[in-house]
Parts: structure tokens; C-alpha cells; sequence
């Protein structure tokens, strides 16, 4: 009962996050950066000030799809950001662009989370069928419940091992932004107050994640 009232208060506060999130990114989407500048021109100021020549900033659809590539070696903005002189605009894009400069000196929690994606792509795939049949044949064969809760624990080590590396990306854009001059005294803290909401999201999902992974653990618990 304890875990299901858990569970239930994640997914409520996942959605308070979520639509809040939406809200001020729709706010600070309107609100013009002191200098007019575009969250792609930010991007490559960015990666230019940090010494960066090896990475491009590419546009692609989509909303809120904005993420870096380390594969490609790409910073992709959607449209709303790479073209837009807004403070959301701004905050997105120098985020993104963190996550470039964490790849160029090596940040330790992002090798971490670079070296868990083979694993947690094959624990994705695999891992709600194992659970599903680990439940049905326990009494059969508990292993297979076992390996599920093990395959489960890498999303989840995964889901934790996130929340650093996207906070530190956030920490590196505001500085960033405030030492540059892009935002002033009234509109850098709505870069981090956008920044913020978008990190709380990664954090209820690494909580929403634990609250799972303890659930199996106990009907494996119960079993034994």
C-alpha cells in the first residue's frame, strides 16, 4: 500500500512539474534577450568562448526536442529555440550547449552515463517482459523475476546518474549567461527559473524510477 500511495504522489507531482515547466517556458518564450541575439547564436558564441571548433548547431523539429549529440557531434535545437531571441530561447540552447563542453573535458558523471546507454538500451527493451513474466511464474521460476529487478536497477542507476549531468549543464548555461552579459539583472533569473523546472522534471523521474524498482523488490521479498 505504502509503495502505490508513492507511486500515485510521483505521477501527481510529475504533472504539477510538467505543466508548470510548460508555463514558464511559455512565459520566458516571450519574454526578448537584452541583446537580441538567437538561442543558435548563443549556442555557437558559447561553444566559440570555450574553445570548441569540433561541434555544430543544427536546427530540427519538433518541441522541447533540443538535445546534444555526441555521436554526430551536433548541438540540435528545435525551431522555437534555434530561431528565437528569447530568454527561454537562451537558457535551452547554453544548456545544451553544457552538455558539449562537459563532453570536451571529460565530466566524469556524463562518461558514466555514456558508458550505462548500451546497457539501459537493452534493459529498455527487455526489461517490462521480464518483469511481466518474472511476476506470473514466480513460483516457477523466481530467477526470472530477479534478472527483471536487475535490469531494472541499471534505468534506475541511469535515472540518478542523469540528475548530475543535467544539473551541471544548467549551473554552466546561467554562469555563463550572466558573465556574458546575454541576460541582465531581471531576466537571469528567468533563465534559471526555466532551467530549474526542466531539472525537476529528471528528478522525479529518477524518484518515480526508485519507487518501481522498490516495488518488485518487495513482491520478490514477499515471495521469499
Amino acid at each position: 500500500m505504502n509503495i502505490w500511495i508513492i507511486t500515485i504522489a510521483v505521477m501527481v507531482l510529475s504533472f504539477i512539474i510538467q505543466q508548470t515547466l510548460n508555463s514558464r517556458f511559455a512565459k520566458y518564450s516571450k519574454v526578448p534577450s537584452p541583446q537580441g541575439i538567437t538561442g543558435a547564436e548563443a549556442a555557437r558564441l558559447m561553444l566559440r568562448r570555450n574553445g570548441i571548433d569540433n561541434v555544430s548547431v543544427e536546427c530540427i523539429p519538433g518541441k522541447l526536442t533540443d538535445h546534444f549529440n555526441p555521436q554526430t557531434m551536433t548541438i540540435n535545437l528545435s525551431e522555437s529555440v534555434y530561431n528565437s531571441p528569447s530568454i527561454a530561447a537562451l537558457a535551452v540552447a547554453c544548456h545544451e550547449t553544457g552538455h558539449a563542453i562537459q563532453h570536451a573535458e571529460g565530466y566524469a558523471p556524463l562518461r558514466l552515463r555514456s558508458a550505462l546507454v548500451p546497457v539501459v538500451n537493452f534493459a529498455n527493451n527487455t526489461v517490462q517482459w521480464v518483469l511481466l513474466a518474472g511476476v506470473l511464474l514466480i513460483n516457477i521460476s523466481p530467477a526470472l523475476l530477479y534478472l527483471g529487478i536487475a535490469l531494472f536497477a541499471m534505468t534506475t542507476l541511469f535515472s540518478f546518474v542523469t540528475l548530475p549531468v543535467e544539473i551541471n549543464a544548467s549551473v554552466r548555461a546561467v554562469k555563463w549567461l550572466e558573465g556574458t552579459g546575454l541576460v541582465d539583472d531581471r531576466t537571469a533569473p528567468m533563465a534559471a527559473d526555466a532551467l530549474k523546472w526542466a531539472a525537476y522534471t529528471y528528478v522525479v523521474a529518477a524518484l518515480g524510477s526508485l519507487a518501481t524498482l522498490i516495488y518488485y523488490i518487495s513482491i520478490a521479498s514477499d515471495r521469499r
